[in-house]
């Protein structure tokens, strides 16, 4: 069995994707989805189109520049799409595409996973701190 270089396993990879190499854009993509905002924006639009304003009240914590970076990433990437509607004023509205409806159902489940065992983690938390509070 022939070995190979890490220049050929580099070549290899560029036909198959790997997430674990750094120079993956799949690697890329899933530290844009690692996001916190990006997580909470796709939960928050998982029941339906919401206007800018509701997706800042939902979102606690989230200032005006971040939401709107999010949004034109995600955008950009086709998890969502973003409709203006000429009016006085102008209503923007955010809704998840196909694409990202089937991300919502990996991301919501991450954001309840956090929220059912948040009280666990934090006791955890407590115990290794009580424990390693020497080192």
């Amino acid at each position: 069995m022939a070995t190979t270089t890490a220049a050929q396993r580099r070549e290899q990879a560029r036909g198959e994707y790997d997430a674990f190499l750094r120079s993956c854009p799949t690697n890329q993509l899933l530290d844009r989805l690692s996001d916190k905002w990006v997580s909470l924006v796709v939960s928050a639009l998982a029941p339906g189109p919401r206007r800018y304003s509701d997706l800042a009240r939902k979102i606690a914590g989230v200032s005006p520049k971040m939401l709107t970076q999010t949004l034109r990433t995600l955008e950009r990437d086709g998890i969502l799409t973003r409709t203006v509607t000429p009016s006085v004023p102008v209503r923007v509205d955010y809704e998840l595409t196909p694409l990202g409806s089937n991300l919502a159902l990996l991301l919501t489940a991450v954001k309840d996973w956090a929220e059912t065992h948040f009280d666990e983690v934090h006791a955890a938390r407590r115990r290794y701190d009580t424990d390693n509070t020497d080192v």
